[in-house]
């Protein structure tokens, strides 16, 4: 080959053309390299969509990660940061597991390219904030959990965009304040728990609070939170707990607020004691304590806003049975009212529901109106009914009727004889008892002494008349249909016999 590419061009011109042709058939003859597959991270543990890096002291993330995965777990590891798009080789990854590290921040495109992942745990590191563009990129995010870090602000457009977000768990955390109005828009969504538990939270917007869904208020999680007590958060809260609201109800204990700001550790169970706020008065701003839903059996509390002192006013509250109520209550104590106006049902009846309305009197004929709150009385749904009454009570029908035409047309004849049709029966011969006393028209026997008035029969074995003889007469009506020829009531008594109580003479009145 290196004679044919020395040799003069101007010799043959055809030796160029064949040499080159000759190395290019040998670039096409030359083995290809096969690409490399993609090796497992060392020290990472690799299933077929599976790829688990926890507890190894990475203080960077591994390079070349299987883009097959769909759940990769950092967790428990020395990760400081995260670059930006490296995710990028993981088209399909769903759940990412980076709690127990030691990140600070989040760069501006570090979660770019993750459109698909849907669980993220960044709990246990160290954010100091949750910023507008830490999450955005994630359009598909439902669960976040971003618990035991050391956040102190969150933006109020720092989920905006997840719209598909159904989870976020913020408690042990330091936050002082908390976009609230931006929940509003969430909870339209698909939002479900917000946990915003063991913070430091020293006021909530009621107001914005009792207008949220209630989806979101039965996952809004504020216990163990220093809140400064007031008789809006109280009556909010007693609400959600009468609804069954799963954050209050199973949290009841550990709802606290401060009695003072200056007094750091003056926290109070309000929740638990609440008869240190049987005094509340629902304020203007409580409209919606207009309406009240309360269950069967618990107690009520019905509350309305005076401007006048207590010293010179005195209240009286007319039930929906048009009863006035005034202090201290009705006879049994079962409506009782206070020296601020409040009024305290003790049992919720279903009879109890209707319009109660309080009023204010500065003297005996000088009413003014406080207020009116419609109370309804309802039973806890039931557990979950396999079917429904009217279900079971037509299907019964249904059974019923079916048995009953099987029982007429569809029995079979299990003799020749039974199913003949019977013969006429033959007069009997002999008059039982039973015969006499159920038959009107009882055989005619012919005897010496037998005599009958005309138009009479038997009607009923009582009254006994009189006795003959120590025989026992029977009472006879009118009207025989045959005056010629009378039917009488024959027994055939057995002189014998104790139990024979008639004479074998027809005896006739």
């Amino acid at each position: 080959l290196p004679a044919i590419m020395s040799a003069p061009v101007t010799a043959d011109p055809v030796w160029p053309r064949v040499a080159k042709l000759f190395l290019l058939l040998l670039q096409l003859c030359a083995p290809r390299a096969s690409p490399q597959p993609h090796r497992c991270p060392d020290a990472c543990i690799c299933t077929s969509d599976l790829l688990s890096c926890s507890r190894q002291m990475l203080q960077r993330v591994p390079q070349a990660l299987p883009p097959t995965t769909t759940t990769l777990d950092l967790s428990h590891n020395a990760l400081t940061q995260l670059h930006d798009r490296w995710l990028a080789a993981l088209p399909h990854l769903e759940a990412l597991h980076i709690s127990h590290n030691q990140i600070r921040d989040l760069s501006l495109r570090a979660f770019h390219n993750a459109s698909f992942l849907r669980h993220l745990d960044m709990s246990s590191n160290r954010l100091h904030a949750v910023e507008r563009h830490y999450f955005e990129a994630l359009v598909s995010l439902e669960e976040l959990l971003l618990y035991n870090n050391r956040i102190t602000r969150v933006d109020e457009n720092a989920f905006a965009k997840l719209s598909d977000l159904r989870k976020v768990y913020l408690s042990w955390n330091n936050l002082t304040t908390f976009p609230f109005h931006a929940v509003q828009g969430l909870g339209t969504y698909n939002l479900r728990t917000l946990d915003l538990s063991s913070n430091n939270l020293s006021s909530v917007p009621v107001e914005v609070l009792a207008a949220l869904p209630e989806n979101v208020g039965n996952g809004l999680y504020l216990h163990n939170n220093p809140i400064r007590c007031s008789c809006p958060l109280y009556l909010m809260l007693q609400r959600w707990n009468q609804r069954g609201f799963s954050s209050v109800k199973d949290f009841s204990e550990e709802h606290t607020c401060k009695v003072s700001d200056n007094v750091p550790r003056s926290l109070i169970k309000f929740l638990k004691h609440s008869h240190m706020f049987e005094n509340c008065s629902a304020s203007a701003e409580d409209a919606h304590l207009s309406h009240l839903e309360v269950m069967v059996g618990q107690p009520v509390l019905l509350t309305c806003n005076s401007s006048q002192p207590h010293t010179v006013t005195t209240y009286m509250w007319i039930t929906p049975q048009h009863e006035p109520i005034r202090h201290p209550g009705n006879t049994n104590l079962s409506l009782e009212v206070y020296h601020n106006g409040s009024l305290r049902i003790a049992v919720a009846k279903p009879w109890l529901s209707g319009v109660y309305v309080g009023l204010a009197m500065n003297s005996p004929y000088n009413f003014s109106r406080m207020c009116e709150v419609n109370m309804t009385v309802l039973y806890p749904k039931a557990a979950g009914e396999t079917f429904s009454t009217g279900l079971t009570t037509l299907l019964g029908c249904i059974v019923s009727l079916v048995l009953v035409i099987i029982y007429l047309y569809l029995t079979p004849c299990r003799c020749l004889g039974c199913c003949k049709k019977p013969a006429p029966l033959s007069p009997p011969q002999e008059c039982s008892a039973q015969s006499s006393i159920l038959s009107t028209t009882p055989p005619a026997t012919d005897g010496p002494n037998r005599k009958a008035s005309a138009n009479k029969h038997v009607v009923f074995l009582e009254p006994i008349r009189e006795t003959q003889n120590g025989k026992i007469r029977l009472a006879l009506g009118e009207d025989f249909p045959d005056p010629k020829h009378p039917k009488v009531l024959q027994l055939k008594s057995d002189s014998e016999s104790i139990s024979s109580v008639f004479s074998d003479t027809p005896i006739v009145s």
